[in-house]
């Protein structure tokens, strides 16, 4: 375990140099890996999983996503099951279900994870507010997560590509007195970039925060509101987003993401300097208070019911839809849709 200096806080990460896949394999070499869900996730860790020589076997009702773990090489009745087939067959159970399956499937799973097994997550949602969930786990197995900062997609993306997707890691129940072994192994196995250590509840606290703030909801927000300011004041819906979108994404985020923000205000104009210093104030102190708001929400549970209460609908999906579709079809994105089409690569 190596310490590292963030911004003057010493923090404890684990890198794949001092860990490696070789140690991670022989920690896991007797486990069986049980993969609960093929949605958001599941491909991806348990494609890397696979690729990395773990023993893996997917649990998935049929359908839509079921055709797509057969597609991807899960063979039925070998390595692709019914969730609770999996779940018996598993040593490690990874919930990689959404919150709100979790919740709906956890009646029937619960009485597979007998004695020395593990229950691993990639969110800390069902067990910070298993008084909500009823997601309380049994005494003597282990409770584990690593949480890959990014999406499945791009957890699977990175790794093909040889890199790898920073995680967060947590033991919540140490059982066997192997969890957190099986734990760093599991995290080295998805082809985490370096671990950092959490908690259940820090991870879903932030993640909620993120998800809800400057990853979707603020950034959405705020490019939203910029593009209606140009859009009334006379500006065309490419020019409008060209300024709002295109020029952060396709330009400054790549240098944004290489070399940081305080890098991108000592390498543009001066006109952009004095702006940028002169406006950041401003947007700090409008946003902060939203922001404090926000974490609040979550951290009293409120966030977490108005999930539950919202996915437990009879018409959420058909609701959920509808706002989707208004997003989709609002201006701004539909402008999208030609200024990709006419990006260099595409032509």
């Amino acid at each position: 375990m190596a310490q590292m200096n963030f911004g003057g806080v010493m923090e404890n990460v684990i890198t794949r140099e001092e860990f490696p896949l070789e140690k991670a394999r022989e920690i896991l070499k007797d486990e069986t890996i049980a993969v609960l869900g093929y949605g958001v996730q599941g491909p991806g860790q348990a494609c890397n999983l696979r690729d990395n020589g773990f023993n893996v076997i997917v649990g998935q009702r049929e359908g839509k996503t079921y055709d797509k773990a057969v597609a991807d090489g899960w063979v039925p009745g070998e390595t692709l099951f019914s969730l609770e087939e999996a779940a018996e067959r598993g040593t490690i159970v990874c919930m990689l279900l959404s919150d709100a399956a979790q919740i709906a499937v956890w009646p029937k799973i619960k009485q597979y994870l007998t004695a020395g097994k593990a229950l691993y997550f990639s969110h800390g949602f069902g067990i910070t507010y298993k008084e909500r969930t009823h997601i309380i786990p049994p005494a003597d197995i282990d409770v584990i997560m690593v949480a890959p900062k990014g999406s499945g997609t791009s957890l699977r993306t990175m790794f093909l590509e040889g890199r790898g997707l920073n995680s967060s890691y947590a033991v919540y129940q140490d059982a066997t007195g192997r969890a957190t072994d099986r734990t760093l192994a599991f995290g080295i196995g998805i082809g985490s970039g370096y671990l950092f250590e959490t908690t259940f509840k820090r991870e879903v606290y932030s993640d909620l925060t993120g998800e809800r703030g400057s990853l979707m909801g603020a950034i959405q927000g705020l490019l939203l509101a910029q593009y209606e300011v140009l859009r009334e004041h006379g500006h065309t819906p490419s020019e409008a987003f060209n300024e709002t979108v295109e020029e952060l994404t396709q330009s400054l985020m790549p240098l944004f993401a290489k070399n940081g923000m305080d890098w991108m205000y000592a390498n543009c104009s001066t006109t952009a300097q004095r702006g940028a210093l002169d406006w950041m104030g401003p947007f700090h102190d409008a946003i902060k208070p939203v922001m404090e708001k926000l974490y609040h929400s979550v951290e009293t549970g409120n966030e977490a019911q108005i999930s539950i209460d919202s996915n437990s609908q009879p018409d959420y999906r058909e609701k959920l839809n509808a706002e989707l579709k208004a997003l989709r079809e609002s201006e701004m994105w539909q402008t999208a849709v030609t200024v990709r089409k006419l990006r260099p690569e595409n032509n």
